[in-house]
């Protein structure tokens, strides 16, 4: 199966250098949200057949649409027009300039492939109602396409194999056991099956068709995930962390079952896979919260030189079919990404976009720096600071606590317009990478196992702590903002430690443990017992300790302002988890802004509606803690 690995790991973007001391001497634009949310959002980067073109996605007129570009540079080309549901770039057909897209339902997750024709025309090709479907890559033969489905039952996905010449289907395997699917070799013999165990670790398989056998690879309960086949379906690879904090790629001949280890960092490795013919491996290292890459020459088994940007970072990587053309994100912190190709044969370089809005000057943008500090029993906690060129001890500003999704996710060292903007208002923001948080190791990952809205929060209490100590900082004002997960911990931050901070900014958070642990997707089944065991069974004595660690049920606690912000097509956090949460906080009297979004789902993909979110968070932040407008109240 040629894979599409590639186009999983788009724009994670990079930290860069320290700050330069003699920026916050000089004066710093002042720039609208508009100005932000124009910065261009680019993804994808499919070639073409004959490697003339790329197919993308860009959100240029306000929500995203498929484009194509010349692969040299050029104007971009409006494959579709939509003005209200968002569309994305797949892939070009292998032999032909079809285009293969896909979609959702204005935010609510069920995605299904769409194929633009010839003649101009598009045409679901997953047409079963309520059922997802997922590009898993193309046939060897490029006669065929592969893709996962939940049609034939909403929990599982089954793996089918399309003709691209009439669009019907086969079935390929039938996921009876509940597992996942995570790759296939490219005869469709042996498929690559997971079962998640818990959070952190997970049991691979593999199942070979021709005898029906299912071997399970790792011996020792660990994190294993399945990466590529090789092109003559001799060996599987995979990344495990058994006997180790991070994980690292092994090969497993499939005939001998022998292991060997391949590639060993002191971070995760996060990904790996094989180019169309072979030529190049691709190795992808989460360091320290950002992506680093190398591109291994199969032959030679050494990295290639890669072309450098100047202090901004490669943050992904993929290639022609015959692989004489890489196209590469590039970005930073402070740099949104733009899309670049390169020639593997001339060494010809072409930039191919330029999304940072013209105005802005690139010098206003704050680099993100890797902080530490410790925690209030003595664990590191990483974070990731960004500190206003305007501010200094003569000038000191208020400042938010960023606490990501997840629970399990990670801030990363990535562009952010919404961090930008708060920020070039003057807010300083520490996302906190608390204890469960993904890239430090495994035993820091399950560190807040079943202590949710506890040892976590007192991480980012410790982080405020920490911001209180720099000599930049009004110590007087900093509150804590979220999304999903994070807007859990905004939630319990103003619920449990209700002095702690100024005011508090949730994003589509849950509030109610026992509700959404309840009302899950049918389609996350297969990680519904990890996630149970990581945060508790609702159906058990767990549901105790569930309601006491869920803000809904002890609004009374909340003293501080709060703004909640929600998409009312969210299937993973329910709108009635933000209107109760408002409703109780405001019988408290306390200031409560309630911002409701009809057509997005879990968080905000419209320009439209996040100029709105993020000005109003930026309105909230400056009423609330710089005090701008008491003024006008009191007069």
């Amino acid at each position: 199966m040629k894979t599409n690995y590639f186009g999983l790991l788009l724009l994670i973007l990079v930290f860069s250098c320290k700050q330069e001391p003699e920026i916050a001497q000089r004066e710093v634009g002042a720039y609208t949200i508009e100005q932000f949310m124009d910065n261009e959002a680019v993804g994808g980067g499919s070639f073409s057949t004959d490697n003339s073109k790329l197919l993308v996605s860009s959100n240029r007129t306000g929500i995203y649409n498929v484009y194509t570009v010349p692969a040299t540079g050029g104007e971009m080309t409006a494959i579709t027009q939509s003005d209200s549901t968002s569309y994305f770039a797949n892939s070009f057909f292998p032999q032909d300039d079809r285009m293969l897209l896909s979609a959702d339902g204005n935010g609510d997750e069920i995605d299904h492939l769409y194929v633009r024709e010839l003649d101009g025309s598009i045409k679901d090709i997953t047409p079963d109602e309520g059922a997802k479907a997922d590009f898993y890559g193309w046939s060897e033969d490029d006669q065929h396409l592969y893709y996962g489905s939940n049609k034939r039952d909403p929990r599982f996905f089954d793996v089918y194999k399309m003709s691209i010449a009439d669009y019907s289907s086969e079935l390929l395997y039938q996921n009876n056991d509940g597992m996942d699917f995570t790759g296939m070799s490219g005869d469709e013999n042996f498929f690559a099956l997971s079962k998640t165990v818990n959070t952190n670790d997970s049991d691979l398989f593999l199942y070979e068709a021709a005898t029906g056998n299912l071997t399970k690879i790792n011996g020792m309960l660990s994190g294993n995930s399945a990466q590529d086949f090789s092109k003559d379906n001799s060996t599987f690879y995979y990344t495990t962390d058994h006997g180790s904090e991070f994980s690292y790629l092994m090969a497993y001949d499939l005939q001998t079952q022998e292991k060997t280890k391949v590639v060993e960092k002191s971070w995760d490795i996060l990904g790996s896979g094989f180019t169309s013919q072979g030529s190049y491996m691709v190795v992808y290292v989460n360091e320290d919260g950002k992506n680093a890459i190398e591109v291994i020459d199969t032959e030679t088994n050494t990295p290639i030189a890669l072309p450098d940007f100047e202090g901004k970072n490669i943050t992904s990587v993929s290639f022609s079919d015959d692989e004489s053309w890489m196209r590469m994100y590039v970005g930073g912190s402070n740099a949104p990404s733009d899309l670049y190709t390169y020639n593997l044969e001339s060494k010809d370089q072409h930039r191919i976009t330029n999304v940072l809005h013209p105005e802005i000057n690139p010098e206003d943008l704050v680099t993100a720096k890797v902080v530490r500090y410790k925690s209030f029993d003595g664990i590191e906690i990483p974070a990731i600071y960004y500190l206003p060129h305007q501010a200094s001890a003569e000038n000191k500003v208020p400042a938010m606590v960023w606490v990501h999704g997840g629970p399990g996710g990670q801030t990363r060292q990535n562009f952010s317009s919404l961090i930008q903007y708060m920020v070039n208002n003057g807010y300083a923001v520490l996302a906190v990478n608390n204890r469960g948080s993904s890239g430090y190791g495994k035993t820091f990952y399950q560190m807040d196992d079943l202590n949710h809205g506890e040892k976590d929060l007192q991480d980012c209490v410790e982080g405020k702590n920490w911001l209180v100590t720099q000599p930049e900082i009004d110590a007087e004002n900093i509150g804590i903002i979220g999304g999903s997960y994070g807007g859990y911990m905004t939630m319990a931050a103003l619920t449990y430690t209700p002095e702690e901070f100024d005011v508090g900014v949730n994003l589509f958070g849950v509030t109610n443990w026992m509700r959404t642990l309840k009302s899950i997707p049918p389609y996350w089944e297969s990680f519904r017992d990890a996630l149970y065991k990581e945060l508790g069974d609702p159906y058990s004595a767990d549901s105790v300790r569930l309601k006491r660690i869920s803000p809904l049920f002890h609004t009374d606690k909340v003293t501080k302002p709060l703004i909640v912000l929600q998409g009312a097509q969210d299937p993973r956090v329910l709108q009635v988890e933000s209107d109760e949460i408002v409703e109780g906080v405001r019988e408290n009297g306390v200031p409560v802004e309630y911002v409701l979004f009809e057509d997005e789902g879990h968080g905000f993909i419209k320009k439209e509606n996040q100029i709105k979110a993020y000005s109003s968070i930026i309105d909230f932040l400056d009423f609330h803690l710089k005090g701008e407008g008491l003024n006008e109240i009191k007069d």
